[in-house]
């Protein structure tokens, strides 16, 4: 009887072993399998950030041009794609222009795998999609002190003339605005250089007073020195001869003068020719443009843009 009993037991722990050695070589497959997954995940996960961070990129700069033509809209989306090493992941861009003002750009590529190949998976597929869009300026920064009555119909690139001081032009009363506060030292940095801070649909603002012509020349005519590009590059990005004035409403006038105006909007104005030392005026031609603000589909066009990411 115990000899049975032996044999019995020798017979069992023989078998556990068997079943032991089995559950063993499936719980490593499965760890394998899951480690394979962690890792190739974590790859295929950062090439996914990478290529979206690449395609948002690509179309927020690239949106820039789309107020220009499809060749810029190409070439800058091409050098941001270079810059992120990311040119051969191109897999289709829609540019929409003429009012829509939309662009599309959709990124693919084969992302190889290490651990999953032990099952048959040599690679993996990553996309990324983005879209930006512009919309009408309804905040923006970087402003200078000069503005147009929205009574006041845009044509663009015909020729207005911004007049400097108290008197009308044929396009209405412009008058100067104080951005920064009074008096003409802030006149001219804002002019010079732009307003520092961020104007919005609906601020009042005070207007200018004084004599501040010279002021007006010699800011203007600096800027126009400082652009090298001919007046037929009229989109090119960092010409300081573009600004964005402040599209305005009326809403002080004190004894037939304009004391406040209330902000409409934003456009973009391109500086003709330099100032003489005679002259009371600015004249040049409004631009359609995207620029650095918010952007509000519900705001009047007046041809200034902002860009956001609307996929």
């Amino acid at each position: 009887m115990l000899l049975i009993i032996k044999r019995l037991k020798e017979k069992f722990l023989k078998e556990e072993s068997g079943n032991a050695l089995v559950l063993f070589a499936l719980s490593f497959i499965v760890v394998l399998g899951i480690a394979g997954a962690v890792i190739d995940g974590g790859i295929v996960y950062n090439t996914k950030s990478h290529l979206k961070k690449a395609a948002n990129a690509a179309v927020l700069s690239g949106a820039q041009e789309l107020t220009n033509n499809n060749d810029a809209v190409n070439k800058v989306v091409d050098d941001i794609l270079k810059a992120h090493s990311e040119e051969g992941s191109l897999k289709q861009i829609d540019i929409m222009p003429n009012g829509e003002y939309k662009l599309r750009v959709a990124l693919e590529k084969e992302v190889p795998t290490y651990f999953c190949k032990l099952f048959r998976i040599n690679s993996i597929k990553v996309a990324a999609v983005s879209t930006a869009a512009l919309a009408p300026m309804s905040r923006g920064t970087g402003a200078v002190p000069l503005g147009i009555d929205d009574s006041i119909p845009l044509e663009y690139l015909k020729e207005y003339t911004l007049k400097v001081d108290s008197g009308d032009s044929v396009y209405g009363n412009f008058g100067i605005l104080a951005l920064s506060g009074p008096g003409a030292k802030l006149y001219e940095q804002d002019l010079r250089y732009g307003y520092d801070g961020e104007l919005k649909i609906g601020d009042v603002i005070d207007t200018q007073t004084g004599n501040i012509e010279g002021k007006t020349r010699d800011s203007i005519n600096a800027r126009i020195s400082a652009c090298t590009e001919p007046e037929s590059g009229v989109n090119h990005r960092d010409c300081p001869r573009i600004v964005l004035i402040l599209v305005y409403k009326p809403y002080n006038v004190i004894s037939n003068q304009l004391k406040q105006v209330k902000i409409t909007g934003f456009a973009y104005f391109y500086l003709k020719e330099p100032m003489g030392n005679q002259d009371s005026s600015v004249v040049g031609y409004f631009l359609k443009r995207a620029g650095t603000g918010y952007g509000d589909s519900t705001t009047r066009d007046n041809g200034a843009y902002a860009i956001r990411l609307t996929e």
